[in-house]
């Protein structure tokens, strides 16, 4: 079997884009959010299929293409950057959920501002969760009540282009808006990725469960996604969880996990230690799934789902953080108080993953969901706080402006 279900090389440089500071998309118009409701919870709750068929499990092998030790980089640091969840605007029901002037080819320094773009292009690596299918068909989707009440999610497939452009290099595709279009949807928003080079992991299918990164001087970065809905892996299933992410370590020097999970909302900020049942719906329980990840051998996991900012911790000196809310949402998402704050992870991390230093940065979005970055910090210090009442037996503690420091953070005191 393949090292991993996808394997892409990042361009040298072509990403590191200059800043021009150019005006930002939704400096020319001024809209009020569009919340999706009263409920807190900042989409509603998608009708579960039955459970898809067992699948035999894809076991990783090692040895299959040949690679040879590498020798460490140079700087001897590898830097990611995490983010929540994204859907940058969708035309179901209509296309006034779309932003405007989001065409092919439109420059990045015109969709985000400048200190946004400085910080996820200068990263080695862009993370974030894709919501929704990247699809120009109008084949069958999910079903719902009310179609203007219909939280299904379809954006143009060009939009893959200008994600990539931004400088994003791998998405999770393991939520329950990944379906919304069913398999014809699932298929084309993996091919608009492939096409524009971004990596994916998630979807229960051959060749998307995991992906994998070469940076430019050899590191291989493993990447896999998890959540509790039909046709991605599941978080539920920790067991399988941990055999996959075991056998991504193998041929990586770098495991990346991240989980859609847990309950939504601004009554959902903390992290309970057991299983979160939301509207019936088993959620996972986020805690033993992350730290048992950590075990198996991933070195940084990053979650997202409950629409709001969590806690994180230091871990086996890797860094867990448990909801980095709504990074981008636009048009349909509830963006009100904590359901508007994006938390930003930069974390620096040694070739073999073990953790240097970590800063939670602060966005907030505007408008009908357009992610600035906050220099009042309103983020990081949500996290901060949660932090502190969810883990306060983990020795980690927050500057002004996010950056972590104590136990666990090799670089810091």
């Amino acid at each position: 079997m393949p090292l991993a279900d996808i394997a892409f090389r990042r361009p040298p440089s072509s990403l590191i884009a200059l800043i021009l500071g150019l005006p930002l998309l939704a400096a020319c118009q001024t809209f009020q959010s569009t919340p999706e409701g009263d409920a807190d919870p900042a989409i509603m709750p998608a009708p579960q299929a039955a459970p898809a068929a067992p699948v035999e499990e894809e076991r990783i092998d090692p040895q299959s293409t040949g690679s040879t030790p590498i020798a460490p980089r140079q700087d001897g640091v590898v830097t990611v950057v995490g983010v929540g969840d994204i859907m940058i605007g969708t035309n179901f029901p209509d296309p006034s959920y779309l932003p405007v002037g989001l065409a092919p080819g439109v420059a990045p320094s015109a969709v985000l501002d400048a200190d946004l773009l400085a910080l996820i292009q200068g990263a080695d690596l862009a993370v974030g969760n894709l919501e929704g299918s990247l699809y120009d068909g109008d084949g069958p989707h999910k079903q719902c009540g009310n179609p203007a009440n219909c939280y299904v999610f379809r954006s143009p497939e060009y939009y893959g282009g200008i994600l990539a452009d931004i400088g994003f290099d791998l998405f999770g595709l393991a939520n329950n808006h990944s379906g919304d279009f069913l398999d014809a949807g699932r298929a084309a928003t993996r091919a608009a990725l492939d096409r524009a080079g971004i990596g994916y992991a998630g979807l229960d299918q051959p060749g998307a469960r995991t992906a994998t990164v070469v940076l430019d001087d050899g590191i291989r970065v493993g990447f896999i996604a998890f959540a509790p809905n039909a046709s991605t892996l599941p978080i539920t299933d920790i067991p399988r969880a941990e055999r996959l992410v075991a056998d991504l370590a193998i041929g990586h020097d770098i495991v990346i996990v991240t989980f859609h999970g847990g309950g939504e909302g601004t009554t959902h900020t903390r992290v309970p230690r057991q299983t979160e049942i939301f509207l019936g719906e088993n959620r996972g329980d986020v805690f033993a799934f992350s730290r048992r990840m950590v075990d198996a051998g991933a070195d940084l996991v990053l979650g997202h789902g409950p629409h709001v900012p969590r806690a994180v911790e230091v871990y086996g000196d890797r860094l867990i953080a448990y909801s980095l809310g709504n990074f981008w949402t636009y048009g349909r998402f509830n963006i009100r108080g904590p359901n508007g704050l994006a938390p930003i992870v930069e974390v620096a991390m040694a070739p073999d993953g073990s953790l240097l230093s970590a800063q939670v940065h602060s966005a907030i979005q505007v408008d009908r969901g357009i992610p600035v970055y906050d220099p009042t910090h309103r983020a990081a210090a949500m996290v901060a706080e949660l932090t502190a009442l969810d883990f306060p037996e983990v020795p980690i503690r927050f500057s002004a402006d996010g950056t972590l420091s104590g136990s666990g953070l090799a670089a810091l005191p």
